[in-house]
This record gives structure tokens, sequence and C-alpha cells, in this order.
């Protein structure tokens, strides 16, 4: 009765050994998968941080340009009408579409600024420029950080055993097939 006593507590605090690591080893993949949400989110904030120094810098831009272009309402106006649809919250998708609007107005904007030799060598205009551009680079760099943190996470809760927390897919923030399009110079 002893043999059968000792091997009974054997099974069993085996048994209960190993479903406490099953335990532990399943909450410690469930805070990594929370961790790496946390992650998106933080990167998200890192995007939102400078589309929100290029939208501030879009006023001065414009009315750089509007002091030497002033009939060139058309682009001005699409510019003002693109930053203005910036401000309703929506999905990263919708915000993704929004931005791309207001890149793809700036670009007919610059577009613009090309008939205008006096405003492309206007020192507060290129400083402006300057500032875009390095602003336009920062972008794409916390966007790639962003899209990056976004496919680690998908990846995670799509295999197995994350697939059981039946978690949903954060959307990646991408650019527009125009913008990816390399612009035609002609001389």
């Amino acid at each position: 009765m002893k043999k059968f006593l000792f091997v009974f507590a054997s099974v069993f605090g085996g048994l209960l050994l190993i479903a406490a690591l099953v335990f532990f080893l399943w909450i410690s993949f469930k805070n990594g998968i929370i961790r790496q949400r946390e992650d998106i989110d933080a990167e998200w904030s890192q995007v939102e941080n400078q589309l929100k120094r290029r939208a501030d810098l879009i006023p001065n831009l414009v009315n750089t340009v509007k002091g030497f272009a002033a009939h060139e309402t058309e682009a001005i106006t699409a510019v003002a009408e693109a930053r203005a649809r910036l401000g309703g919250g929506g999905s990263i998708a919708d915000r993704a579409k929004a931005e791309n609007e207001l890149s793809g107005a700036l670009s007919r904007l610059l577009v613009v600024v090309e008939n205008y030799p006096t405003l492309k060598a206007d020192q507060n205009f290129r400083q402006l420029s300057d500032e875009l551009a390095g602003t336009e680079n920062r972008i794409a760099v916390a966007r790639r950080a962003y899209n990056e943190a976004v496919r680690a996470y998908n990846t995670k809760i799509k295999q197995f055993p994350g697939s059981l927390l039946g978690m949903a897919p954060c959307e990646y923030f991408e650019i527009a097939e125009a913008d990816k399009a390399v612009p035609k110079v002609e001389f």
C-alpha cells in the first residue's frame, strides 16, 4: 500500500509540476504578446509625432508659397484641404489614406514651386523645404519601425500557440502606390 501511495504521489506530483510549467510558459507567452502590442503602440506614437511635425510645417510652407505665387490657388488649396482632413481619428488605414493625400498635395505644390526661381531661392522657403525633407525621412524611419513591430506581433499571433489566443492582427501603415513610384525628371 505504501508503494502504491508513493507511486501515486510521484505521478500526481509530476503531473502537477508539468501543469505548473505549462501554465507559467503560457503566462510568459501571453505577456510577450502584450509587450509586443505595447511596442506597436509606442512605435505608432513615434509615427504620429513625426506626422504632427510635418502638419505643423505645412502652414508656414503654404504661407511662404502664397507670398510668391498667390495665383496658384489650386495647389495651395489642395494642401490646406488635405491637412484639414488629418484631424479625424479613424483606423490606421484611414490615417494612412489621409497622410497619402497630404503627401500627394505637397508633391504637387512643390512641382508648382519649380516655376518660381525667386521662391526657390528664398531663404525661408529653403529652410522650410529642408525641414520638410528631414521630417519626411523621419516619418519613413518611424513607419518602418512601426511596420516591423506589427510584423513581429502579427507573426506571433498567427503561429501556434499564439493562434489559440484569437487576437486580431494589427494594420500596417503603408504608403500609396503613387508615392512608391519614382518621379520622372525631364530636362
